[in-house]
């Protein structure tokens, strides 16, 4: 009697709570979607959904209903996009802009930083951090990229030898070497000692949270660490010793930069001691900001700082992987780029590689963006909407979202898609040589996101990708070896099947 009297009053609560929801589900009514039972919506898709599949199943889901898709799951609203229309309003609002909270999975790491604020602080910051990615900035970034590329080729040199291995170990040391070098001005010689603490910290949790990504509960800390508590111990662990070392650099540049000015004049202050121009980083430029008169806190930077390093490392060792993976399989392709790259750099592998010479690679531009439209780095972007989303659409008329949707703005199908891109299974880098004028929305294209949100590294992601796959290419052929890559959904996109190709040394 007690088990059927909580049974009717759950589900008597669970009535109301859906009657509740009667406006908002009539505000969507106009919008496609599947079929939605009362009290538990769609989870017969969800359940047939998981990491491996998410892609094909999503692909499925648009050939029956479209690229603008609304799904109930419980109480929760979802409307899911690859609709040019529908994400360039989205991404384009000033209003629009908190992220949806799937991402509270970074916040013990990141804190309120760039990724993860909105509001006024995320304003004040993105204003702090914007002049880091100015040409002069960047061009002293590639003299990094440089370097420590040279590093990954001597240690890609040992796998050299016509058999199959997975690369992606190799570019994500490289690319966290060069992210804490141009974020914080210091170096973690991570692809020189795999043992740095610091290093493993960042790789091992930067792991641990796309795996925590996957799965909904997961995401919520309290089930997680009742779940999972020796994780949950390794991940403080592992926050603790980023944190520790981020503060002790900031700690370290801080006092540097104020003997600088009181030692100095202030146009002295970024130069060493022998009077030489020190390098910036992105920490500099933080040192020497303020928010409404007053200096940014040391917590604050490292707030950016971790962020920056997460983004940066990440992010970049995907794409990475992926192009050299598609230029591995695809010979004219790695043919006419490699004549491209002796055309501008030379046959002088001692040369330092400058902004200049990148710039002027324009094939090896066209192979960037097409891997990026195949395999974006981050192939879903979300919102949560905190007040009513009025929107028009050419097929679906004028309607609102109301608050609380969540959206999910489906990067990697808009990019994938044969309204968008003619043959897009098809690893094609001549389909960027020209602006083409048939795609319609300027947003089909958005590997980097757009609107205020987009990467503001995006610049600096470019570089760093055409410095390292450039002296990769110049100095290996890529072997098209190993099983292909197959997408799976995370924060950063990653295949099951891993970056799999060989390498043979070209001659001098």
């Amino acid at each position: 009697m007690l088990l059927f009297a909580i049974v009717a009053l759950l589900l008597t609560a669970a009535w109301f709570i859906h009657y509740g929801q009667r406006s908002r589900r009539q505000a969507v009514a106009n919008l496609p979607g599947p079929y939605c039972p009362p009290l538990v919506g769609a989870l017969h898709i969800m359940f047939q959904m998981n990491p491996q599949n998410f892609f094909e199943v999503g692909r499925e889901q648009v050939k029956k209903m479209g690229a603008l898709q609304r799904v109930w799951v419980f109480n929760r609203l979802l409307v899911i996009s690859a609709d040019n229309e529908m994400n360039e309003q989205i991404l384009s609002s000033q209003e629009h802009l908190v992220k949806h909270p799937v991402y509270r999975v970074l916040g013990q790491w990141l804190g309120n930083g760039l990724l993860l604020s909105d509001g006024k602080v995320w304003h004040q910051r993105r204003k702090i951090i914007t002049p880091t990615f100015h040409f002069a900035i960047l061009e002293q970034f590639v003299e990094v990229f440089d370097s420590q590329s040279n590093t990954c080729i001597n240690r890609l040199s040992q796998r050299a030898n016509g058999e199959v291995f997975d690369v992606y170990s190799y570019i994500c040391l490289a690319a966290l070497d060069i992210i804490a070098e141009t974020a914080m001005g210091t170096k973690v010689d991570a692809q020189k000692n795999e043992g740095t603490p610091y290093a493993n910290a960042v790789n091992e949790c930067t792991a641990l949270m796309s795996w925590r990504f996957l799965s909904v509960y997961l995401q919520n800390e309290l089930l997680f660490t009742l779940t999972h508590p020796h994780l949950k111990w390794r991940q403080m662990r592992m926050i603790r010793t980023m944190h520790e070392y981020t503060i002790n650099v900031i700690k370290q540049r801080r006092t540097t930069l104020e003997e600088h000015l009181k030692n100095k004049r202030p146009e002295q202050a970024n130069e060493d001691d022998v009077g030489t121009k020190r390098r910036m980083a992105l920490l500099d430029v933080l040192l020497q900001s303020t928010v409404d008169g007053r200096p940014l806190s040391n917590d604050e930077i490292r707030e950016e700082v971790d962020t920056f390093m997460f983004e940066g490392h990440d992010t970049t060792t995907s794409a990475i992987s992926f192009c050299l993976t598609a230029i591995s399989r695809h010979p004219a392709v790695q043919a006419k780029l490699l004549n491209e790259i002796h055309e501008v750099l030379g046959q002088d592998r001692n040369r330092p590689i400058t902004i200049r010479d990148l710039n002027e690679l324009k094939y090896m531009e066209c192979v960037i963006k097409e891997s990026l439209r195949m395999y974006p780095s981050v192939p879903l972007v979300g919102r949560k909407l905190q007040t009513d989303f009025k929107y028009s659409h050419s097929k679906y008329g004028d309607g609102i979202l109301p608050a609380g949707t969540e959206v999910l703005l489906g990067i990697y199908g808009l990019q994938n898609s044969s309204e968008n891109f003619p043959d897009p299974d098809r690893f094609m880098p001549e389909r960027h040589e020209s602006i083409s004028t048939d795609r319609g929305s300027a947003f089909t294209y958005i590997p980097f996101s757009a609107g205020p949100r987009n990467c503001i590294g995006q610049k600096f992601a470019q570089l760093e990708m055409k410095t390292m796959i450039a002296k990769i290419v110049r100095e290996f052929e890529l072997l098209p070896m190993g099983e292909p890559v197959k997408c799976i959904l995370n924060i950063v996109l990653r295949s099951s099947t891993g970056f799999q190709l060989g390498m043979r040394k070209r001659n001098a």
